[in-house]
């Protein structure tokens, strides 16, 4: 048992940091190059905004949702075989929809292939990162999704490459070709948690009580809601205003989210956590004010790109470090899975909405509204900051004394660690 803990923070522990910003490059470098093919799409079905948003939005509602559920097979089985479905579920996915005719039809291939491989190896990979670290947590999972942003920054302005000179069909082709092979070439570093056999995922009964938990779940439904709108639409922005360099300026998001993701995730493991993580999403729903009074001005919009970018970035590195830091590192991917279904319900309902709002009334009216979500957001992740510890002990008595892991028929409870965490107790 020892020599196992030992190797937390070690460097087989990069080694799967490694492999899960190669799987999180190629699964987020796809789904975040909608935008580079959303307007090709619109044309060739004839609908508007808000039904080709769809795509996205079905996409993003199942690999959140899903996340629940592969989180804690991972956490049974280790993150090797999920990872492999979701490679397979991606590349089959996104040729099956280069095939389509019919709209509803490419909802369903797009959103299930895509889904399925951004749920398999998202939160099962990024919950092994969290097994695999102590100290060292924090700036390991900010390496490891460090990924997303160079899959936005270069899967963007690729997909908007190949759309220009192939079409989008067989642009899905080749990302699906591209994704399948990175994904199984992460899975070769997809390595269980050395302590593996301590992680006993909490129940979700337990969590739902946790005020903690209900808050940080309400805020992440509001920020998701607006969050995903220029990976979506700032493309078919710049078009509409017959200027380019829209899917640039995407991957100037990724490439900025980059920097947020390193850098906030190193700070984070010296300042403040919590307080850090509410910064940056303030950040997030201000930056949104730039595009407002931005126009047509691509060195604004630039501005508003590295702005939103770092933010976004330094949200989504810090969101699993605060969260193990609130309920503990204790069957993370079963604790991240559920927790990640708010962004599903957000990313659902939101940039639909916004599409039809955009229609309806103007871009300008549509930031407006993704700047209010973040505001909302906010106003609940501080009330989610402030919610005290659940008082859960683990029988009538309020016995919280430890005991060995190994007692013959012990039963596991969750309970209140030192530092604000969860840590169970057996007894």
């Amino acid at each position: 048992m020892t020599g196992q803990v030992d190797k937390v923070d070690s460097a087989a522990g990069w080694l799967v940091v490694g492999a899960t910003a190669i799987s999180t490059f190629a699964a987020f470098g796809v789904v975040y190059s909608f935008g580079a093919v959303f307007t090709a799409i619109r044309d060739e079905f004839g609908v508007g905004k808000g039904q080709a948003a769809l795509f996205f939005s079905i996409t993003t509602f199942i690999y959140f949702i899903l996340g629940v559920f592969t989180g804690r097979l991972a956490d049974r089985y280790g993150p090797r075989p999920i990872l492999l479905i979701g490679a397979i579920a991606m590349g089959a996915g996104l040729f099956l929809t280069s095939l389509v005719d019919n709209i509803v039809v490419g909802y369903l291939t797009y959103g299930v292939g895509a889904g399925i491989g951004v749920a398999c190896s998202y939160v099962p990979m990024l919950a092994a990162v969290g097994g695999w670290f102590d100290k060292d947590r924090t700036k390991a999972m900010g390496v490891a999704v460090a990924g997303i942003g160079v899959g936005t920054l270069i899967g963007a302005p690729l997909a908007k490459a190949l759309v220009v000179s192939y079409g989008w069909r067989a642009t899905f082709v080749a990302l699906g070709v591209g994704s399948a092979s990175l994904l199984a070439l992460a899975s070769l570093g997809a390595k269980r948690p050395p302590n593996i056999e301590l992680q006993k995922p909490p129940r979700l009964s337990l969590l739902l009580r946790d005020g903690r938990f209900t808050w940080l779940y309400a805020s992440m439904v509001f920020l998701s809601a607006g969050l995903f709108v220029p990976m979506i639409y700032l493309d078919d922005y710049l078009e509409a205003q017959n200027k380019t360099g829209g899917a640039l300026l995407i991957g100037i998001i990724g490439a900025s989210s980059v920097l947020g993701r390193l850098t906030l995730g190193a700070i984070g493991a010296r300042v403040d956590l919590l307080r850090l993580y509410q910064s940056c999403v303030a950040a997030l729903g201000a930056s949104y004010i730039i595009w407002i009074f931005a126009g047509a001005n691509y060195a604004v919009l630039v501005v508003f790109a590295v702005c939103m970018g770092t933010a976004y970035g330094g949200w989504i590195a810090l969101s699993p470090a605060v969260t193990a830091s609130l309920f503990g590192p204790i069957g993370l991917g079963g604790v991240l899975g559920a927790l990640y279904t708010s962004a599903g319900i957000g990313g659902l309902v939101g940039p639909p909405l916004i599409g039809v709002m955009i229609d309806a009334t103007s871009y300008q009216a549509a930031v407006g509204l993704a700047i209010a979500l973040s505001g909302v957001s906010l106003t609940l992740l501080t009330v989610a900051c402030r919610a005290p510890a659940p008082q859960i002990t683990p029988d009538p008595t309020g016995e919280t004394t430890d005991k060995r892991p190994d007692t013959p028929g012990a039963s596991a409870w969750l309970v209140p660690a030192t530092g604000g965490g969860m840590r169970l107790t057996r007894r």
